[in-house]
């Protein structure tokens, strides 16, 4: 599980326009925004978009359509995919992997009941991103001209450190973590803002994109990037489950009192309960997360690829069997964008 202090973030984030973020390089948590796609782009009953082989393709329809409508407002993307996890993501992911399989069983009963509205819900969350679905993904971006970058380990810590350095102004996600990493500024659903219709009720709402500075965070609650990591631990990271009876705001004060942390750890562990893995090897994967220098010149590199519209019509409508119609005047837009027919680079 991602780390959950939505209601810590809750007090200082702000609602924004994506014109407020003209001339911006994001950088992208590409996992996550893929999985966004594969859970919402699904037919009433939560059927996936799927080509002739039964490829699912929803992914594919929101990094192109959403991708060109992010590059209207002249924000500069940059996707961030996942490499190796941590040895002490392993039981999370295994744990996912099992509530996926459960979801999709409850998914086709569902669907066999002729539950439509149930049936989408448990099929958003049997979602999940396969070897095929990243190679589809990193093959679009290259042809749409789309700077991506493969981190070592978490693409989140990648994500951050790009924010750290200078090399984007912030990084985007649904996920908290970034702050963990120490990402300085967080934008959230910037791909997925629009209409959107509430679970299990005939009522639609307007999601909008949102921005937390991670400065204001510490400062709203007088504590440091070291505090925000211990109050991840505590309450469960992707790393670790937490501790039951442990919530944001209990978390908070014991950070808060307990500075020294091996003090903190001998006070939970003799209320509470004992941590499931050393606490001390998770605050170090986010001190010191394994990831890759990049330059400003590589950055630069990256900004100058061009859109190839012979490659993009090939994938999407050849390949994946897209309304040529459709692609087609998107493409072009794509090229406006780029500048007189892909002769300029998108940034």
């Amino acid at each position: 599980m991602a780390v959950d202090i939505s209601k810590l973030v809750g007090e200082v984030k702000e609602t924004i326009e994506l014109k407020e973020l003209h001339g911006k390089r994001l950088a992208i948590d590409a996992y996550n925004t893929i999985y966004q796609f594969l859970s919402i782009i699904r037919q009433p009953d939560g059927t996936p978009l799927t080509d002739s082989k039964n490829r699912i393709t929803s992914h594919l329809s929101g990094l192109f359509y959403r991708t060109i409508n992010i590059l209207e407002y002249n924000i500069m993307p940059i996707f961030v995919f996942d490499g190796l996890p941590p040895v002490l993501k392993q039981r999370t992911l295994e744990a996912r992997a099992n509530r996926r399989e459960e979801a999709y069983k409850e998914w086709q009963e569902a669907k066999e009941k002729g539950l439509v509205e149930e049936a989408r819900l448990h099929a958003m969350a049997s979602s999940k991103i396969s070897k095929e679905i990243v190679e589809s993904s990193k093959e679009l971006l290259s042809a749409m001209g789309i700077p991506f970058i493969q981190a070592p380990s978490e693409g989140e810590a990648q994500a951050a450190r790009l924010v750290r350095e200078g090399l984007a102004y912030a990084a985007a996600s649904q996920d908290y973590d970034l702050f963990l990493f120490g990402s300085d500024i967080v934008v959230r659903n910037l791909t997925i803002s629009g209409r959107r219709k509430l679970p299990k009720k005939n009522v639609y709402i307007e999601v909008y994109p949102e921005r937390i500075f991670l400065n204001k965070l510490l400062e709203h609650f007088s504590i440091n990037q070291n505090d925000l990591i211990w109050i991840g631990i505590l309450i469960g990271t992707d790393f670790n489950s937490g501790i039951e009876g442990i919530g944001p705001a209990t978390a908070l004060k014991l950070v808060k009192e307990y500075k020294s942390r091996d003090k903190l750890v001998e006070f939970v562990e003799s209320k509470y309960e004992s941590f499931d893995v050393d606490p001390f090897e998770v605050e170090k994967i986010f001190l010191k997360p394994e990831t890759k220098e990049l330059s400003e010149e590589e950055i630069k590199r990256l900004d100058s690829l061009k859109p190839d519209k012979e490659k993009i019509i090939k994938i999407m409508c050849d390949e994946y069997e897209f309304s040529r119609d459709r692609i087609e005047k998107f493409t072009e837009k794509l090229l406006e964008l780029s500048g007189s027919k892909g002769q300029k680079s998108l940034f």
